[in-house]
């Protein structure tokens, strides 16, 4: 059965000192602490010892894009930090996405630790249909969200992330082929801030959803422990 504490990534935009406090406030209920760019640029992988000394899994979300030799670097250097999950832009293309997938597991097996799940990024939760034509993309963000994910799994990427909405189409094309990471997540009556596309915790579950980003609704709430729990409940109970 799958334990709903590890189907949550906690974002952790906040101080280190911070984002270490609220982990262990609210460990019992989230078992994944995601380590964004603005955490990495200030502390590099002090950030991702703290977290796994907290006992949690890391979703490192630095999100690669550069030429493939550089990305494969990158990813290596990454995964010997025992990662869980680490992002890389599917827009980059099939070969940059065949050289992360490799520095991932090359950079693993060199210090001797798990590969992680290489996540694609499709479309960017905050982007909507302006966005997209704003930069060439005259179809839809689904249509985009699909041909990026064909992509994606042809090159060997373990993952997707995608917002909610694109959840149950990549299941019925992608089957339980790959792990399907859904940023955007709001309780329902929360503030979407500044994501476009965005939906409850349990209906990216039941879409098919297996791993949940939530930031926010989590550390700006008056008792952070409370949120996750409540949070973690509705995963828990849609996962059935």
């Amino acid at each position: 059965m799958v334990d709903a504490r590890n189907s949550i990534a906690l974002a952790l935009d906040l101080p280190l000192a911070d984002g270490e406090r609220l982990l262990k406030a609210v460990g019992a209920h989230v078992g994944v602490a995601k380590v964004g760019l603005s955490l990495f640029v200030e502390h590099g992988p002090r950030a991702v010892e703290v977290i796994r000394g907290a006992k949690a899994d890391v979703f490192l979300d630095l999100k690669l894009h550069d030429i493939p030799n550089t990305v494969e670097l990158a990813a290596a250097r990454a995964s010997a930090l025992g990662v869980k999950y680490l992002t890389v832009h599917a827009g980059g293309g099939r070969q940059m996405l065949e050289a992360a997938v490799r520095g991932a597991e090359s950079g693993a097996k060199a210090a001797a630790v798990a590969a992680p799940v290489v996540l694609a990024v499709t479309v960017l939760t905050s982007m909507n249909a302006a966005d997209l034509k704003g930069i060439g993309v005259s179809d839809p963000a689904a249509v985009q969200v699909e041909r990026l994910a064909k992509l994606a799994k042809e090159a060997g990427a373990g993952g997707l992330v995608c917002s909610v909405q694109e959840v149950a189409a990549l299941r019925a094309l992608l089957g339980r082929s790959m792990v399907l990471c859904t940023p955007g997540i709001r309780p329902a009556g929360a503030a979407a801030g500044d994501q476009a596309r965005v939906d409850t915790p349990a209906a990216a579950v039941k879409l098919g959803a297996d791993l949940l980003v939530v930031g926010r609704p989590i550390y700006e709430a008056t008792d952070p422990a409370v949120a996750a729990k409540a949070i973690h409940d509705e995963v828990a109970g849609a996962l059935g």
